[in-house]
């Protein structure tokens, strides 16, 4: 292929690509990576640079005359809108297009008050963040990121069957969203974006696990660099495997023997309750370890056990190199790393297992909302989207 070829088979949404790694280029380096004329790369760029994604940083180091121009990928472009809702709370952000937070909430809320009330505060607060006097509050909004804690058919955003979310069951959350925001506006599993959120403080990391702990227990795979969904959305579902020993136990499912139903907080917490500790929430469990109660240790450090028994099986069969450990029941230290430490080198094959880390969350409590902007941004920053945008 010559280089003039090259101008149909490289517009700008592909040219883009290249510099999403942040690392500034000169019109010459560009011009001999893509194999394009120079005159089509010049077009393509300005074309990038009328859209606020590309920036012109005339740093160049030059052999004489006028100083080439070095041009790289402009996050604060755009601002994402994300937010992260679990059971019983929510974090709303405000980031550009590369997951950095501009500004963050922390929100009470309960997912069983139904869609409209639970979406009708995150859309207030949003509109709360976007009212700053901060420079980034001018930018264009890029779109939306959701993540929610249930099964999410990510195509359309809409959540299925999920347990304990009464009148979420096929809510168009996409549409209510629009009704308020004319952007793009994207839907998942809370720990799928999670899992995209860990994923970048793991650079270089193709293959991971995260897994959650908290009311329920749920996982994200990233399988060559990037997340695996599965084919109708649901893969991840760690907590509504069967977990050994627990084939009696029922599950808020519906059904029994499930993970959750003996290794989640809330799980963990109604143990504690049985032998007569003041005990409702993973929090509660939490407290009651950190103030040294050695039966909450014992218990958490059995569910990271329990939770290592099934962990067994997705690492003989996976085999990340990495499995991070997240969630509301994590905080209680080394207690139920140290469990899922345990069952995942003792049950799985030596291969999968020699060099695999199993580590605490790196991201924070943000790290869900760093994943829907990631989201956000893999969706708009696509070489199609960029080329609609100029067509």
């Amino acid at each position: 292929m010559n280089a003039e070829s090259g101008v149909f088979s490289t517009p700008p949404g592909h040219l883009l690509q290249l510099l999403l790694d942040g690392a500034p280029r000169t019109r010459a380096q560009l011009t001999a990576e893509t194999g394009l004329a120079r005159s089509t790369v010049r077009a393509r760029l300005d074309a990038l640079v009328g859209l606020g994604l590309v920036g012109d940083h005339a740093d160049g180091v030059s052999t004489g005359g006028r100083p080439p121009g070095r041009f790289a990928f402009n996050p604060r472009a755009r601002t994402v809108l994300a937010a992260e809702v679990g059971a019983t709370h929510a974090v709303v952000a405000a980031t550009d297009l590369n997951g950095a937070v501009h500004a963050a909430r922390r929100l009470a809320v309960d997912v069983t008050d139904g869609p409209e009330p639970v979406l009708a505060h995150l859309l207030r607060s949003w509109r709360d963040l976007l009212a700053t006097d901060d420079d980034w509050a001018a930018a264009p909004l890029a779109g939306l990121g959701l993540g929610l804690p249930g099964p999410v058919e990510h195509s359309t955003g809409r959540l299925n069957r999920p347990p304990l979310m009464p009148g979420w069951d096929g809510f168009d959350v996409c549409a209510r969203i629009r009704a308020d925001f004319d952007a793009p506006v994207l839907v998942d599993n809370e720990v799928n974006l999670m899992a995209l959120g860990e994923h970048t403080s793991f650079p270089g990391v193709d293959d991971m696990i995260v897994v959650k702990v908290a009311t329920g227990i749920g996982a994200g795979f990233i399988s060559n660099g990037a997340l695996h969904r599965g084919a109708a959305g649901a893969a991840g579902d760690l907590g509504h495997i069967t977990a050994p020993r627990a084939e009696d136990t029922p599950c808020r499912c519906g059904d029994s023997g499930c993970l959750e139903a003996v290794a989640s907080g809330t799980a963990v917490a109604a143990a504690l309750r049985a032998k007569g500790l003041e005990a409702r929430t993973a929090a509660d469990v939490v407290s009651l370890v950190r103030m040294g109660n050695a039966e909450a240790g014992q218990a958490v450090r059995q569910a990271g056990r329990t939770i290592g028994d099934v962990l067994a099986g997705c690492v003989s069969m996976f085999n990340p190199a990495v499995i991070v450990v997240g969630g509301a029941l994590a905080e209680a230290g080394d207690m139920l790393l140290a469990g899922v430490r345990e069952s995942v080198y003792r049950h799985s094959l030596p291969l999968a297992t020699e060099s695999l880390r199993i580590m605490p969350a790196q991201a924070g409590a943000n790290s869900g909302v760093i994943g829907a902007a990631a989201m956000v941004a893999q969706h708009v920053l696509s070489p199609a989207a960029v080329n609609d945008q100029l067509s």
